[in-house]
């Protein structure tokens, strides 16, 4: 599609960036301290390229935004993502921006919501959110000329084989109160289901999680997802797709499915990127009895088909474990048979057994069968409360969509 200045003006003076939207951009980038990294010259290509913009020189603002893309990203990919500063993500924040801005120029507004995805996941918070913005506002405009024609198959959210559980019963209570809930759980280190405490949500009730409702809301949006039986083999990797592409995928993968190709969406912040869903679902009460009043807790999503497996491993925080759809199987064991469970050495696996809790190599690690565990199924509606450092091994029994907060 050709450009026009009403395009152009659409997404340039939008009252969800604000008038005078590339002016401020600028000026936000001035005011960056990037001369400890040797940022100027980035600095300056982002902010050449919004000039351009502005001045509709479409096709230099774009290659100038990606010059400053393709240097910032090369920053970003240079040793540990630890160690990367700041600075650099909000730069590439800034040039992902500048190249959404013109692409949706030239009406590619699916391009131009990618590339806020990416910058998303790659960049830091810059200038009151307004990458965050700009990616709403584009999916808005994908799904208001795509809704009637999405194709939206329901997955059908079955447990053909109902597991038998084994090990220790998780208690299952009803809504405790807060006190009940740290006085017989949470001091004691004991891990309980919960029922009842999030049929409130909007993703169990007013807005049921499915499918269907995840490719009508975000299906244009781009998400990191896990290619594999699981993180501690070798040819596990990941990959960039749409969440449209992928809900399709899982919903359709078969039950005898080539485990070296499972998708899931493990382990990322999906509500951060995408607050439209982030109102579906409410922060467990239970989550205040942080140690710290002004912690917010770590929201992570997890999606994906039957069969999906997180290996044995543990996490430094308390969990709260929520199930929307689907079901999975949890086995939980308490960090007083550490050496049982046969950690890891590397640094990088040193929370994660070395013992594939579905097929035990007693052989190697013959104090694993003497460990004693819990083990649950957990059904939709349903929290499972983890204490810090318990081990757990996950799999879904079904297409799974869960939600897990993590404070400390």
């Amino acid at each position: 599609m050709s450009t026009s200045k009403s395009a152009s003006a659409e997404f340039h003076h939008d009252q969800s960036l604000g008038a005078g939207a590339l002016s401020s951009l600028h000026a936000a980038i001035l005011a960056l301290d990037v001369d400890d990294i040797g940022g100027e010259p980035v600095a300056v290509l982002i902010g050449s390229s919004f000039e351009a913009l502005q001045n509709e020189q479409l096709k230099h603002s774009k290659q100038l935004a990606q010059s400053a893309l393709d240097i910032c990203w090369e920053k970003l990919n240079s040793g540990y993502w630890r160690d990367v500063s700041i600075t650099w993500r909000q730069l590439y924040s800034f040039s992902a921006v500048a190249m959404s801005l013109c692409l949706a120029s030239e009406g590619d507004c699916k391009e131009a919501l990618k590339s806020c995805d990416v910058g998303l996941l790659m960049g830091a918070p810059i200038a009151d959110h307004c990458l965050q913005r700009l990616a709403l506002y584009l999916s808005q405009q994908l799904r208001d000329k795509t809704e009637i024609d999405f194709p939206v198959p329901e997955a059908k959210v079955v447990c053909p084989v109902e597991f038998q559980c084994h090990g220790l019963a998780v208690e299952r209570v009803e809504c405790p109160s807060l006190a009940a809930f740290e006085k017989n759980f949470m001091r004691k280190q004991v891990p309980v289901i919960m029922t009842g405490a999030i049929s409130h949500w909007p993703a169990m009730s007013l807005r049921r999680w499915s499918s269907s409702y995840l490719k009508k809301v975000a299906g244009n949006r781009t998400v990191p997802v896990e290619v594999g039986a699981r993180y501690t083999d070798q040819a596990w990797s990941q990959k960039l797709m749409t969440i449209g592409s992928f809900v399709d995928l899982i919903s359709a993968a078969p039950s005898d499915t080539d485990k070296s190709s499972t998708l899931y969406l493990a382990q990322h912040q999906l509500f951060e990127q995408l607050p439209e869903l982030r109102a579906d679902i409410c922060v467990p009460d239970y989550c205040c009895l942080s140690e710290s009043e002004d912690e917010e807790p770590v929201v992570n999503a997890w999606i994906g088909p039957r069969g999906t497996v997180s290996p044995l491993h543990h996490d430094p925080y308390h969990n709260i474990f929520s199930q929307v759809v689907g079901k999975k199987v949890i086995r939980l064991y308490s960090p007083a048979y550490n050496e049982m469970l046969y950690p890891h050495e590397s640094p990088m696996l040193h929370n994660t057994s070395q013992v594939d809790c579905d097929d035990a190599d007693l052989s190697r690690f013959p104090k694993f069968a003497e460990a004693p565990f819990w083990e649950c199924v957990v059904e939709p509606g349903e929290l499972l409360y983890i204490p810090p450092k318990f081990w757990h091994f996950v799999r879904s029994l079904s297409v799974s969509f869960s939600v897990s907060f993590w404070w400390t």
